[in-house]
């Protein structure tokens, strides 16, 4: 037999075991890797979807937090495990910041781990402690360019999301306000509220009772679109910074040799969760929408959002180690 023969019966011996591999998967339960606290944003996620999963694909889903180095520890053992479809992470934008905001990673988030299924995408508000004398994007970026680093806003951290999405608003604006980094959001919006800041990004959940009390006052939001939840609030690109677009996204990913035809199966599973009435009240409490994208589309727009934060990330001049 020819050395072409063979290796063209290899291949097909290949595909054939993929896709029988795909037809038998899911035969024990999957663990879902959700790299942040139990209780936060990207743990709620990863409950709801493995529930939905759990449903659809008769087998249990077992959420496992792995905290620590900003998602990266949890990011890190999925791009190690096993590529058989049993270790998912729900990971997000915090991991495309995390490639340039990191001296050192020890994985590639393009080379070590598929993009399967994005679930989520999270736009956040831009919120000002009512004292300061400000109503609209036009008027924040008029009074921070009179008064250049006289204005402080808060963050969960130097290079989370938040700080980064201010750090987009100055460049676009042209101003300089002063970041001043805490340990967790919960400090941030005791400091706001007090008045020792000014503003900040700031996810719904957390700053959607506030807002409606009228102790901080929302100007925008800071994704393409309108939020249901609060549709009066305009967009801070159609406020007066034309082109801004911040929202955190959370998906799922596998290892990078992780069969194809078990990515689209998964692919597949995850956007009929995503469509379901159920699932989507339950985002909606979030402050959250379903996302629904194909593979490669998903696997498209990580590389995009690690190509954008880079040049973020460059310009604020943030690092960590």
């Amino acid at each position: 037999m020819s050395a072409t023969r063979k290796l063209g019966l290899g291949l097909v011996a290949l595909c054939a075991a993929g896709a029988a591999c795909a037809q038998d998967y899911p035969s024990k339960p999957i663990r879902l890797v959700a790299p942040f606290s139990p209780g936060g944003a990207t743990d709620v996620l990863a409950r709801i979807i493995g529930q939905k999963l759990n449903e659809r694909l008769g087998q249990p889903v077992i959420i496992e937090n792995r905290v620590g180095a900003g998602g990266n520890i949890g990011a890190e053992q999925v791009a190690r495990s096993a590529p058989d479809g049993y270790t998912l992470l729900m990971g997000g934008v915090p991991h495309a910041i995390a490639v340039s905001l990191y001296t050192k990673l020890a994985y590639d988030m393009v080379r070590d781990l598929s993009a399967i299924a994005e679930v989520a995408s999270f736009p956040s508000m831009l919120v000002l402690h009512p004292s300061l004398p400000v109503k609209s994007v036009k008027e924040l970026i008029a009074l921070a360019k009179a008064k250049p680093g006289q204005l402080n806003f808060g963050s969960a951290g130097n290079g989370s999301p938040n700080h980064l999405a201010l750090e987009l608003f100055k460049a676009m604006a042209g101003v300089n306000m002063v970041h001043i980094p805490y340990k967790g959001a919960g400090q941030v919006v005791g400091d706001l509220l007090a008045g020792h800041l000014q503003l900040a990004s700031m996810g719904f959940p957390v700053a959607t009772p506030h807002v409606q009390s009228g102790k901080l006052r929302a100007i925008a939001v800071t994704g393409a679109a309108r939020s249901p939840l609060l549709p009066a609030i305009p967009t801070v690109s159609e406020a007066g910074l034309a082109g801004f677009d911040v929202t955190s996204w959370y998906g799922v990913f596998g290892p990078a040799a992780l069969s194809r035809d078990i990515v689209v199966k998964l692919n597949a599973e995850i956007g009929g969760a995503t469509t379901a009435p159920d699932f989507k009240e339950r985002l909606a409490a979030l402050g959250a929408e379903p996302s629904v994208k194909t593979p490669d589309q998903f696997g498209r727009y990580v590389r995009e959002e690690i190509s954008k934060w880079a040049k973020v990330v460059k310009e604020s001049g943030a690092k960590l180690d």
